[in-house]
């Protein structure tokens, strides 16, 4: 019930910070949009947003200076009473305004337009938040004390988990790396932390996980087909952009067909396959598909409050005269006009660039994507000044988090032409894109030239994150730019929604080739969601006794200053836990920055040393604290041996049936 109740206050105070934000917007195109599906995801994310570092940073306090057993709970309770006195004096303000400025406001910022479309859209959302609902139970969930993750989704849930459960069940300050225990935390966690703060309030660990993915999804599809609307598209537009954000384009299904074709297997190759098809390097990671939404959930989160971000900005891009004369005089008064730079909100604009700065360890690739988007709104918008104090306050707060949460450089920018194409040349990475998003991209290009100026702006800038992804690594794993496209892809879809809505509205052979366009935009993305509900069927998921005696033991026994060395572990009742290891399965640190190779040769050098002597030597100066052994296993293809750890340490824990052993190592 806690869990309930701080959602709610989050969305409460959330909505009272974005009345600033909102202030900002005119009642003229209302717009024919409804607001309220703007301001409803906005409070949401916006108030858990600021709620949840506010429990953070009270919780931290509580431990790391006052030394308190019990940090979650003094900081939720400072943090709710902070809240409780800002939303008494908030609500009071309100109270003594006048009912004449009252009926002024509601009139000007009207929240619904139209009974007939507010219905029309009510029922939408409410079909869209049910399959939220089904697909994110679907690949996690928990029944008889068992966690159950599908097969497609379980290799992310494995530091997500851990992070979660180093909060609900542990004490992660100051905030560790759960699969690279002992040193910093170099990946965005706080999206984790969040989830992990409703279960520690009550709510089961996946009703936690689901509850905030579904909304943080539902807010942003609601934002983005508000967009839709508010650019020139109608309800169908909306919900053909929504249906392609789901079913990505791809040339990959239409080539798996002619294979198999060709090896006259195809029924039985549709039929049975469980696996994502894919023609280029990770694709059948499902590197493409909606999967990614499943098994990154921080990345709607980012979306969400990316996508109010782009939505607040439009009105300074609507701004712009864009009927004027084209040319060089046209082109200098964007530039170097008084107009063009001076501030209209700027107010605004510092609240919006701190909300975007502590988006940075929920989900960085939605903050630099948001960034990106909004630079190609300031090349032509009017109050430039404005995007300069965002761009600079999202910087800033993002530099002052990673100079708290990480020693050393938060990201190591290089160029890197080419992404995953096999040939890094302008050729090459366009067929790659085309590999990847079939005719998307190009048919965007095509699409941009039958839009007015305005609407190519937007277009333009909604595609920055692709060149991005194309040409800049921040960090080792190269791979992690596929977010960079389904960010611009998410975006981008809004003008193919446009353009097919526009195709129906036509006669019959106008709308026969909407059809063929609209299957041809989603083929591959339908069957990857068939792959997606094959794969992860019940009798398939991963498993995790959450009751187990191990992680009862390694949760009443060890804290976040315990390191403990196991073998490569991903996800299992180690992990769920929340306990720090010493090097777990290694890919999760490498990729977020972690010296990964350095850690895996000690722990094979501890695992198969003879010497008593050295050993000792190895783990105290590796800072390990207990050692566990598991019959039969291996660390980087090694056999792990017992013999001296036995000799050496004391044994401390032996599982019920056998296969574990644990050794403390103090």
């Amino acid at each position: 019930m806690l869990g309930f109740v701080f959602v709610i206050i989050s969305v409460l105070v959330g909505y009272e910070v974005t009345e600033e934000l909102f202030s900002v917007q005119k009642a003229g195109n209302a717009f024919r949009v409804q607001r309220l599906w703007v301001r409803l995801p906005a409070a949401y994310g916006v108030g858990t947003l600021l709620v949840t570092w506010g429990v953070y940073i009270s919780a931290w306090i509580a431990k790391c200076v006052f030394q308190q057993d019990s940090p979650l709970l003094w900081g939720n309770l400072t943090v709710w009473i902070l809240c409780e006195v800002y939303l008494i004096v908030c609500y009071k303000n309100r109270f003594r305004r006048s009912r004449i400025r009252r009926d002024v406001l509601r009139r000007k910022f009207k929240m619904i337009v139209g009974q007939r479309d507010f219905m029309k859209e009510c029922i939408y959302f409410g079909v869209l938040a049910l399959f939220l609902t089904w697909i994110m139970f679907y690949v996690f969930y928990v029944s008889d004390h068992y966690l159950f993750s599908g097969v497609t989704v379980f290799g992310d849930y494995a530091p997500h988990t851990a992070m979660m459960r180093s909060f609900s069940a542990g004490n992660n300050f100051p905030t560790q790396y759960p699969h690279f225990g002992g040193e910093d935390v170099k990946y965005h966690f706080m999206f984790q932390f969040l989830t992990g703060n409703l279960e520690y309030l009550g709510l089961r660990m996946d009703l936690a996980y689901n509850l905030v993915s579904i909304l943080s999804l539902e807010g942003f599809l609601m934002v983005l087909y508000e967009i839709v609307r508010r650019i020139g598209g109608g309800f169908s537009a909306a919900v053909l952009t929504i249906t392609m954000f789901f079913f990505r384009s791809g040339t990959a299904f239409f080539q798996y067909v002619l294979e198999h074709l060709r090896a006259g297997d195809l029924k039985a190759a549709l039929a049975e396959n469980t696996s994502f098809i894919g023609y280029t390097t990770n694709e059948n990671w499902g590197l493409w598909n909606f999967n990614v939404y499943l098994n990154q959930r921080h990345l709607a989160f980012g979306l969400l409050i990316g996508a109010v971000a782009v939505w607040l900005y439009l009105e300074w891009l609507e701004s712009v005269d864009w009927t004027s004369r084209k040319g060089a005089a046209w082109w200098k008064s964007r530039l170097f006009s008084k107009e063009a730079w001076s501030s209209r909100h700027m107010t605004s604009a510092v609240l919006l660039g701190m909300i975007l700065g502590l988006t940075s360890f929920w989900n960085g690739a939605a903050l630099i994507g948001t960034l990106l988007i909004l630079l190609g709104f300031a090349v032509f918008s009017n109050g430039k000044t404005d995007y300069a104090i965002t761009a600079f306050a999202a910087v800033l707060f993002s530099i002052l988090q990673t100079k708290v949460f990480i020693r050393g450089n938060a990201v190591d920018p290089a160029l890197r032409i080419g992404f995953l194409a096999d040939q890094p040349t302008i050729m090459g990475m366009l067929r790659y894109l085309g590999m990847i998003s079939g005719f998307f991209f190009l048919g965007i290009i095509i699409l941009g030239f039958f839009e007015k100026t305005r609407n190519r702006v937007i277009l333009f800038s909604f595609c920055l994150p692709v060149l991005f992804a194309f040409t800049v690594s921040l960090t080792p794993d190269i791979a992690v730019n596929h977010k960079y496209i389904m960010i611009a892809y998410a975006f981008a879809a809004v003008f193919w929604g446009m353009a097919l809505e526009k195709l129906f509205r036509k006669r019959l052979f106008a709308r026969l080739a909407a059809c063929l366009l609209l299957l041809c935009l989603i083929a591959t993305g339908l069957y990857d969601f068939v792959i997606i509900v094959r794969a992860n069927r019940p009798g398939m998921q991963v498993t995790v006794d959450l009751d187990s005696t191990l992680t009862r033991w390694l949760e009443e026994n060890l804290d976040s200053d315990d390191l403990i060395l196991t073998p490569e572990y991903a996800l299992n009742e180690v992990t769920i836990s929340g306990a720090m290891l010493y090097c777990g399965w290694p890919y999760y640190a490498w990729s977020a920055g972690y010296d990964t190779y350095y850690r895996a040769a000690k722990a094979v050098e501890i695992y198969q040393t003879e010497d008593a002597e050295a050993l000792r030597f190895l783990v105290e100066a590796e800072g390990i604290t207990h050692i566990l052994y598991e019959e039969d296993s291996q660390f980087e293809g090694e056999i792990c041996k017992e013999e001296t750890i036995k000799d050496t340490y004391p044994l401390v824990y032996t599982s019920d049936d056998g296969r574990i052993r644990i050794y403390e190592a103090k």
